[in-house]
């Protein structure tokens, strides 16, 4: 895979929550597994404070990463979950979900990130689950001045939180400074890096905050100051998309009848 950069657009979700969407920001701006990363970032209330009402989703998964905030979740399965600083929710949507995010805070900073997984076609209609991973579940590694939070997969013989995936999903939370971080990486597996704190140099590229990086195989990842970014990877499914909204199928008929089961009222129920 030739390595493709991808600045983050700066746009709206939800009830007029301000986001930079970088994965996502069109059908063709995807990487196979991934469908979607958004990164919500701001200190003014008005920029987050009407959150995600309620809306549903199904044939994939997402992972919400709290750096600083605190939100709600629920969902109609019956769960109920609060994310605060540090902390990842997961929930797969399977056969279908209606959830909603809501801020509980009021002022502050509130910055995090959403991405969306692709699942396989014989898992979409798996029924739908949640997880909450709190903050000292997540695997922390200090090597040198490197700080690295695992949140999903192994790296080295560390494991992340979160395992088992068909994607085989890895996700990194990376602080690095005055020591390069070099990373191998699965040939088999895409990779997205998505700098959000200071600028990195990738081998010869250099990388302000916001623009990411499509990847396979090694590279080495340098910064002047101190910078911090996510590092996500995953096998592709190599599956066709039929994406309609928070429906995201392998056919057009099951978008239609993913519609229909959700106007019917029968969509996310137990």
């Amino acid at each position: 895979m030739s390595r493709r950069i991808i600045p983050a657009l700066a746009t709206s979700d939800g009830a007029g929550v301000k986001i930079f969407r970088s994965l996502g920001q069109t059908q063709e701006v995807r990487l196979d597994p991934f469908l979607m990363l958004d990164e919500f970032c701001s200190e003014n209330p008005n920029d987050y404070i009407g959150g995600f009402p309620s809306h549903p989703h199904r044939g994939f998964e997402t992972f919400t990463y709290m750096i600083e905030g605190h939100l709600k979740h629920e969902d109609s399965m019956g769960n109920s979950g609060e994310l605060k600083s540090g902390e990842l929710q997961w929930m797969t949507a399977g056969r279908g979900i209606v959830h909603s995010e809501m801020p509980l805070q009021k002022e502050g900073l509130m910055k995090g990130f959403q991405l969306w997984v692709n699942l396989h076609s014989d898992e979409k209609m798996q029924p739908p689950r949640y997880k909450d991973i709190k903050a000292s579940d997540i695997t922390f590694i200090e090597e040198g001045s490197t700080r690295i939070k695992l949140i999903a997969g192994n790296y080295k013989e560390y494991q992340g939180p979160i395992q088992g995936l068909t994607t085989e999903l890895d996700y990194f939370d990376i602080s690095i400074s005055e020591d390069p971080f070099s990373f191998i990486g699965d040939r088999e597996k895409n990779y997205f890096l998505y700098p959000f704190e200071g600028e990195i140099e990738v081998d010869d590229e250099t990388l302000s905050s916001r623009n990411g990086i499509c990847f396979s195989g090694p590279i080495k990842i340098t910064t002047r100051n101190q910078s911090r970014f996510l590092l996500i990877g995953g096998k592709p499914l190599f599956e066709p998309i039929f994406q309609y909204g928070p429906f995201v199928m392998n056919t057009k008929q099951e978008i239609l009848q993913a519609m229909e089961d959700f106007q019917s009222g029968s969509f996310g129920k137990q």
